[in-house]
């Protein structure tokens, strides 16, 4: 389902619609230069919208199909690419446009055509005024939308482009000439052209109009103008045309919304389709999901769990599958067994809902919805090269389908070097016995997983920092309701005193933050400073004393987990400190709200506010301030790569005036253990950290370790994690980590400051000696009893620390992050008069008169006074 508009769009252009307007048509045509650029926008806007690519740019034509292969829907190719994808049988001619400029190009297609009859499904993209001539060339139905008129490059008027939707053309137009504003000025109203291919109702002049919900169910039929067109592109709701009171905004008295997700006509363009993600009790005045009838089936099964994943009856079934993840885990795992035991049809149907029951149970758990799978199913219909798809290596042997692993020889080197890429599905880290592999393969594991290039990230982030610096909470609010999906927020601040119930919480949570903050507090406040204050000769006194920092804005992420440790690690000591104003930002849950667990500790610290945003978008919001988010003096907190990016580039704007803690990326640990630690403690410290990211990295130093003792640890750190919830991060961050085999603890050590953890964990003999050979590391956590977890939460210590090597230079936050130090002279005349020859000499050696005179002027005084 989608429009006859194709948008086309400039990912390094800040101007036009937005991504998520687009979603609106259903499709987009981005321009790519590379593999990699084409990849990496569709792996960030497959779900959003179908993604179709300009490829003409892109020389290899093996990268244009693994651009198809990566889900885009179409490729746009020349007429030379057309010939060379001829030989790749793999790829449908229907996944193809072939762009065209001239009556040559287009009689060169029809010969393709000829020759290739079997794929004659191409589309053809030619211009405007061709459209007639091609498709009476072509032969090409236009009902097909297989032919696309080019708008861009060119100067584009709605006259022109209705003209060309008007013959039945696909109408590509640029971004940056469309707005969904209601005062369009000099562009064009996307709703006009949204409506200008309707079929109109012969006595309303209404469109007709069906309401399906995300996964395409029916839910209702209803009547649209291209008033409420317009209105609902404009509010992304769902807006209709009531006959008898006009423009009717949906669920606006009764609370049940809609999210536009897409618009589109069916075949012949007379009727419309409003796609819609269906909030409250449903679409229909009686409370039903629909008003043919309540949903049934597997949507019935979601809306029920979706339910009750809010309000779960405490100790029901629900609940316990919602709270205990091995459970749910053990019974899709028991289900999937007996369904494959199951012989009749009945037995077949039966074991399979039991099945889907456990499974979508699962997937509720993770906000994973039946469109979120059914988007990926998508996905892989669109590959055009696939594997084998052979069972893997447990599940093979089970069945015989292949032979056991213990009749397979292994060759010596295999023992002495295991593998670490694919044994069966076991998850391991790479080993290197330093001993016997070059210096330079040694420094080479030492180098963190590659992150995007700092160019490409700024290209990303600069747009973003500059929108909320011009157009300040409209902005914000903007890119919050685009990656958070938070639609429903209407302020970007939530300010003190901060509701009781936004902060309920169980009474063990309470305590347990509680006891943090406790400690955290404790530990901090030990770290003030006393005035100093020093006679440094005879009536010259020199001192220092530090001023907390007026206003700081502390970053919380939200990303795969909740992180209220962190708003303690922040808040605790800016609260210490005396930071007079304190300002947390943290992106908010796709319904608009925090956690509560944040929410309680921005109460307890004494926070001004919260604000309601992740990203770019929230950095630059502290940094330069909005109507309703104060500005502040620093920024501190961890965050992801853009995060970084924008703290970075925020605090290099000296107009913004603002500095931050430190740089950052991925979560890390450094684990060194000799014979003496256990294997079980070893795995654990190192997956509390793989279960970070998957761009999370650990690493272990083994002191000394033989095969066995190897082993031990290798088959700990596979069975902890096949117990996770998290554990396919897990084996994203273990992909990337390397197990270091050394021969005594000072290699060791000399491996771990070249690296510079943020994490150092010390799991050997005399652990508190070894500290003395620590030179860079963000925290050490010492001996067997000690796990980074502690660190984490409650000991007291701070876990804000420095990451990707920066602990050579930086520290973690501490009190001195949220204050600045002062300092001051005082001078008796005695002790002028003693320093003023030392003053007049250096003031002389650089040529700066006024210096030295500032001293002479006053001794002069001095000898008038005195004779």
């Amino acid at each position: 389902m989608a429009t006859p508009l194709l948008v086309s769009y400039d990912p390094s252009s800040a101007e036009g619609l937005s991504l998520r307007q687009i979603s609106y048509f259903g499709r987009v045509l981005v321009k790519a230069t590379s593999l990699s650029q084409a990849s990496e926008f569709i792996s960030k806007n497959f779900p959003l919208l179908d993604i179709y690519v300009d490829a003409t740019e892109i020389a290899s034509v093996g990268d244009i199909v693994d651009i198809l292969n990566a889900g885009a829907a179409k490729a746009f190719v020349s007429l030379e690419q057309l010939e060379a994808l001829s030989k790749e049988q793999n790829v449908p001619s229907s996944r193809l446009v072939v762009v065209t400029s001239s009556n040559k190009e287009v009689e060169s297609v029809k010969s393709w055509i000829a020759e290739n009859e079997e794929r004659k499904e191409i589309g053809v993209s030619t211009n405007p005024g061709d459209v007639k001539t091609v498709a009476e060339t072509l032969n090409i139905d236009l009902e097909a939308q297989r032919l696309y008129a080019s708008f861009v490059g060119q100067s584009v008027a709605e006259g022109s482009v209705k003209a060309s939707l008007g013959q039945g053309a696909v109408s590509i137009v640029p971004s940056q000439a469309l707005t969904f504003e209601k005062d369009a000025g000099n562009k064009i109203s996307a709703g006009k052209l949204v409506a200008a291919r309707g079929v109109a109702d012969q006595n309303s002049g209404l469109y007709a109009t069906t309401v399906t919900d995300e996964r395409g169910i029916l839910l209702g039929f209803v009547w649209s103008s291209d008033e409420s067109i317009s209105e609902a592109l404009r509010t992304g709701t769902g807006v209709y045309q009531s006959r008898k009171r006009g423009l009717w905004y949906k669920g606006q008295s009764s609370g049940d919304t809609q999210e536009l997700i897409r618009i589109g006509f069916d075949c012949d363009c007379d009727c419309l389709n409003f796609l819609v993600k269906q909030k409250g009790r449903g679409f229909c005045h009686l409370g039903t999901a629909s008003c043919f009838g309540q949903s049934a089936g597997l949507s019935h099964l979601q809306k029920t769990l979706e339910a009750r994943k809010q309000d779960a009856p405490a100790g029901s079934y629900t609940a316990r599958l919602f709270n205990d993840p091995k459970l749910v885990q053990a019974k899709i795992m028991e289900e999937a067994e007996e369904l494959c035991q199951a012989k009749t049809k009945e037995e077949i149907a039966f074991e399979a809902a039991d099945l889907f029951y456990f499974a979508l149970a699962r997937c509720t758990a993770a906000g994973v919805s039946l469109k979120d799978i059914e988007r990926n199913l998508d996905l892989k219909s669109l590959k055009v090269k696939r594997r084998k798809g052979d069972a893997k290596g447990p599940w093979a042997e089970k069945l015989g389908l292949t032979k056991s692993a213990e009749t397979k020889t292994e060759s010596p080197a295999s023992k002495e070097q295991p593998a670490a890429s694919d044994n069966s599905g076991r998850i391991e880290m790479k080993r290197i016995v330093t001993a016997s592999t070059p210096a330079s393969v040694v420094k080479d594991a030492l180098k963190r997983p590659s992150q995007k290039s700092n160019d490409a990230i700024l290209g990303l982030v600069r747009p973003i920092i500059q929108d909320v610096h011009d157009n300040g909470d409209a902005a914000v609010l903007k890119y919050t309701h685009k990656f958070e999906k938070a639609t429903s927020l209407t302020s970007p601040v939530l300010r003190a005193p901060f509701p009781e119930s936004l902060m309920k919480l169980s009474p063990e949570t309470t305590k347990a933050i509680d006891v943090s903050f406790d400690n955290i507090k404790r530990f901090h406040s030990a770290q003030q400073d006393k005035p100093l204050v020093l006679e440094t000769m005879p009536g010259v006194v020199c001192s220092r004393f530090s001023r907390a920092i007026e206003r700081v804005g502390l970053y919380i992420p939200g990303g795969t987990a909740v992180l209220p440790s962190t708003a303690l690690m922040l808040g605790v000591p800016a609260m210490v400190a005396g930071c007079k104003k304190i300002v947390f930002a943290t992106p908010p849950r796709s319904d608009g709200s925090v956690s509560p667990e944040i929410v309680y500790v921005a109460h307890k610290v004494g926070a001004e506010s919260i604000v309601l945003a992740g990203g770019a978008q929230a950095v630059a919001a502290l940094a330069y301030g909005t109507e309703n988010i104060t500005k502040v003096d620093k920024i501190l907190g961890p965050g992801n790569q853009f995060v970084t990016a924008a703290k970075m580039m925020v605090s290099n704007d000296t107009s913004a005036g603002v500095s931050i803690d430190m740089p950052a990326g991925p979560s890390e640990v450094l684990v060194v253990a000799d014979k003496q630690a256990n294997p079980a403690f070893v795995a654990s410290d190192l997956l509390s950290q793989a279960e970070h990211g998957v761009d999370s990295q650990v690493i272990l130093i083994a002191v000394d370790l033989n095969e066995k003792e190897l082993a031990a640890i290798e088959d700990e750190v596979d069975k902890q994690a096949n117990a996770l919830p998290r554990v396919d991060i897990v084996k994203g961050s273990i992909a990337h980590s390397v197990t270091f085999v050394v021969k005594d603890i000072e290699e060791a050590m000399e491996l771990s400051n070249d690296y510079a953890p943020e994490h150092l964990i010390l799991q050997v003999q005399d652990a508190e000696k070894v500290v003395d050979l620590v030179e860079n590391a963000g925290s050490v956590f010492i001996g067997p009893w000690t796990p980074e977890s502690v660190g984490d939460y409650s000991a007291g210590v701070n876990h804000a620390l420095p990451t990707y090597g920066y602990a050579k230079q930086y520290s973690g936050v501490n009190l001195g992050s949220f204050l600045k130090h002062i300092t001051s002279s005082n001078l008796t005349a005695d002790g002028l008069y003693g320093l003023s020859t030392t003053v007049e000499c250096l003031a002389a050696v650089e040529g700066l008169d006024a210096h030295k005179r500032a001293v002479s002027i006053r001794v002069a005084a001095m000898n008038k006074s005195q004779a």
